[in-house]
């Protein structure tokens, strides 16, 4: 039986949320410097040995991992996610962390949107209520100014909406695939395709950038073990809440180390979208305990 630490899982999350909006940062980066799609390959190669090496050590080693129920679905998933985080890293070097996060913030909103259709759940008036205001909230971000009228202003929402269909299918699959499965399975496809889409992309770097890329690739398995600890001693619904710390970080470093300006009307659409989201997971909530 597994001990539940909710305070431990939430210290957990707020760790998850500061290490991934600093490797955020390291992505603007190196992407700004070199191709997005070898930043993304190379950041994936470490990822799939993380992975590989943490299947390895469980009971039932690699076969036991890659033994899905669901042999079309999981590799979807790779696939979703390894070209959710190109989108989002090439959103980074056109767009800022600020803009990207504010809109991505939405995440939530979407799943809950999309878990009707997609998995077959209720979702009530006072949610579709949240949703909706959550949406205005995106609009508010993405008006004149935030270069709405540039093609690069649809990165964020792509990416937002290919992560909360990846969410979603994470769900469906976690049906009937372990968490350990479904690890191994984004990790070993997304290596797969970065690398069939990185190879022809291939700059040298410097030495100090090879630093940065290090560090970028301990962050990101730092980053998803904590995140399994954290799933692993506290409920889900009471440390998600606590992912939207990401946005605050990833908005402190855009602003105070690439010198992005927070917009009034990006911080009172963010606002808006957190506000909806925080709602929308509350009623979500309250829904699973009743039943």
């Amino acid at each position: 039986m597994k001990v539940q630490d909710t305070k431990l899982g939430i210290w957990l999350m707020v760790a998850v949320t500061f290490v991934f909006a600093m490797q955020d940062g390291i992505s603007r980066h190196l992407a700004g410097e070199y191709n997005v799609m070898m930043v993304v390959m190379i950041r994936y190669w470490f990822f799939a040995a993380f992975v590989v090496w943490v299947a390895w050590r469980k009971a039932g080693g690699l076969r036991a991992a890659s033994a899905t129920k669901h042999p079309v679905l999981q590799p979807l998933r790779g696939l979703l996610l390894a070209v959710q985080i190109w989108l989002l890293v090439l959103g980074f070097v056109k767009l800022g962390l600020v803009g990207n996060h504010a809109v991505f913030a939405s995440n939530p909103l979407l799943i809950a949107a999309l878990s009707g259709p997609i998995l077959g759940e209720v979702v009530g008036w006072r949610r579709w209520t949240a949703i909706g205001i959550g949406f205005v909230g995106v609009l508010i971000i993405l008006q004149p100014g935030f270069a709405v009228f540039s093609p690069f202003a649809l990165l964020p929402l792509a990416a937002t909406l290919m992560f909360a269909i990846y969410g979603l299918l994470t769900r469906y699959v976690g049906r009937k695939d372990s968490a350990a499965v479904s690890f191994f399975w984004i990790g070993t496809v997304g290596a797969v395709v970065t690398t069939l889409a990185g190879m022809n992309w291939w700059e040298p770097m410097i030495p100090s950038d090879w630093a940065w890329m290090a560090l970028l690739c301990v962050t990101g398995a730092t980053g998803h073990y904590m995140l399994i600890r954290a799933y692993e001693v506290a409920e889900a619904s009471a440390i998600q809440p606590f992912a939207y710390l990401q946005l605050v970080f990833a908005s402190a470093l855009g602003i105070t180390v690439f010198n992005e300006v927070l917009e009034l009307h990006v911080a009172i659409g963010a606002a808006l979208v957190v506000a909806a989201g925080l709602f929308t997971l509350w009623r979500a909530r309250l829904s699973q305990a009743k039943a």
